[in-house]
């Protein structure tokens, strides 16, 4: 959460984009062969893959680990080779970030996160998921959105970032930032990959694992991994009595049918490793993993059960019964049973003033009552009443700011769906920001990242497993390719996936 408090894109770059979108040209597809008009010419995909790159790393920090980048990058590379466009300068970068992803940009920019990282079995996994990636460049699928982008006004890098931060975040969270270019975008315009370009990149991951000796079949190894974690979170939701995510991010765009994996299937069945099938590469796999962060990092803070930390901030919360933590890189959402109520965390810019009453003026607070507050020894004011938004419309609001224990403004923002609601769940809503406080001694004692650890299977499978883990059983069983299988363990004493705290 709050790496920094900031917005994606500034109106002065998507100005200068949107000059940049013509008629377009006609270009040959790499791939298939044919020609086709782009508002991107291969030379311009490079261009604005590369800014675009600028934009993503702002998003997303790169994760702190030159040995696994150098290795994700060895094995991307392996695979750009063998590819319909080799001549370019590919970059593979791995992004310190929990969400199950990767995706692509024009020009061979690859991104895969440590998340998805986590879940891979082995090398023939991870390289199909980069497979799949380095086919949505080859066959330009990236630079074919930004021409039917074109319509919606937007320029071709506003444009190609968009289209990555669809593929990091979720339809939901590429409309967000889609609004912010004040162009009357509508979601219709953030257009996803095709049905058709998606299993194009599936086929065309496919024989990029057979053109570098692996077996093609791996293809249907990632998508039933995916598969897995959906099941999981809709088991989890159940269990929670919460209705199953609907998902973003890179299992979005695979969709999850029998009819598609048959269809992988297939195309894999007529493929074979070129020559002699190599390894899989299991074990140095598990090495280039073993010791990596799982789940959140200190760097975007910690949720320990109903508890959220963050050393670096010095900041904690603590959530109310029955109560769920959303951590993502700009915010903390503490969301009610229901889903319907939530208290919004946000860092508060600098630019917003150097006061709570300044603060207020430019949010736009109008009439209501403001209170001076102490909130575990940290100095509070409280609003309550009518705002004011930039388009000028008047709503009721409710918020508190909070300075933190290292100079940083906070805003807890009270979210719900109707005034009804609000008022039902204000106690509870009282009670989360109640809980916000500069860490104490047991909060520091609990603030310890997670990270990926190798054991050797135990004889009492699972269950015993789970007893040197700091995830459950469940868990380690998605975390080594078990969740939901038909059966079948590991051997004992197979090296297998944990997770343990730091010390």
């Amino acid at each position: 959460m709050m790496r920094r408090a900031r917005t994606l894109f500034r109106p002065a770059l998507l100005l200068t984009a949107a000059l940049l979108a013509g008629c377009g040209s006609t270009v040959v597809n790499p791939v298939s062969g044919r020609a086709e008009r782009s508002v991107m010419s291969l030379g311009q995909e490079v261009e604005e893959g590369r800014k675009a790159h600028q934009e993503v790393l702002k998003e997303y920090s790169a994760l702190d680990d030159p040995k696994l980048q150098a290795y994700v990058g060895a094995l991307g590379r392996k695979l750009a080779a063998q590819s319909h466009r080799a001549e370019l300068e590919w970059h593979f970068t791995v992004l310190d970030s929990p969400e199950v992803n990767a995706f692509a940009l024009p020009g061979g920019y690859i991104y895969v996160t440590r998340g998805i990282l986590a879940y891979m079995e082995n090398e023939a996994d991870l390289a199909g998921v980069i497979g799949h990636e380095i086919g949505h460049v080859t066959a330009r699928h990236g630079a074919q959105r930004a021409t039917r982008q074109q319509n919606a006004g937007l320029g071709v890098l506003a444009a190609t970032v968009l289209g990555a931060m669809l593929e990091s975040r979720g339809v939901g969270g590429a409309t967000d930032l889609a609004g912010q270019v004040s162009q009357g975008v509508a979601a219709g315009y953030v257009a996803s990959y095709s049905r058709e370009q998606e299993l194009q990149a599936d086929q065309l991951g496919a024989e990029y694992l057979s053109r570098t000796h692996y077996d093609p079949k791996h293809m249907i190894e990632v998508i039933q991994v995916l598969k897995d974690q959906e099941q999981y979170a809709a088991d989890q939701a159940r269990a929670q009595g919460r209705q199953a995510p609907s998902g973003g991010g890179w299992l979005a765009s695979h969709p999850s049918n029998e009819a598609r994996l048959q269809r992988i299937r297939d195309e894999a069945a007529q493929l074979s490793p070129g020559g002699a099938p190599v390894d899989a590469g299991r074990a140095p796999f598990l090495k280039a993993i073993e010791g990596m962060d799982f789940g959140d990092s200190a760097a975007q803070g910690l949720v320990r059960g109903a508890h959220f930390l963050h050393p670096a901030l010095d900041i904690a919360l603590t959530a109310p019964a029955g109560w769920q933590l959303q951590n993502s890189a700009d915010q903390l959402t503490v969301i009610s049973p229901a889903r319907d109520a939530a208290l919004i965390l946000q860092a508060v810019p600098a630019r917003a003033g150097s006061s709570h009453e300044a603060i207020l003026r430019q949010w736009g607070a109008e009439q209501g009552r403001t209170e001076a507050r102490q909130i575990n020894g940290l100095t509070a004011t409280h609003f309550s009443g009518l705002r004011r938004d930039s388009k000028g419309q008047r709503s009721q609001a409710t918020l508190t700011l909070v300075n933190g224990s290292k100079g940083q403004v906070y805003a807890l923002v009270y979210a719900a769906r109707d005034a009804q609601a609000l008022q039902q769940r204000r106690a509870a809503l009282a009670q989360a920001e109640g809980s916000f406080r500069a860490l104490t001694a047991e909060d520091r004692k609990l603030a310890k990242p997670w990270r990926i650890a190798l054991k050797p299977f135990p004889a009492g499978g699972f269950a015993e497993l789970a007893k040197g883990s700091v995830v459950d059983e469940a868990r380690l069983r998605l975390l080594n390719g078990r969740y939901g299988a038909a059966g079948g363990l590991p051997a004992a004493g197979q090296q297998v996936k944990v997770v343990v705290a730091a010390p």
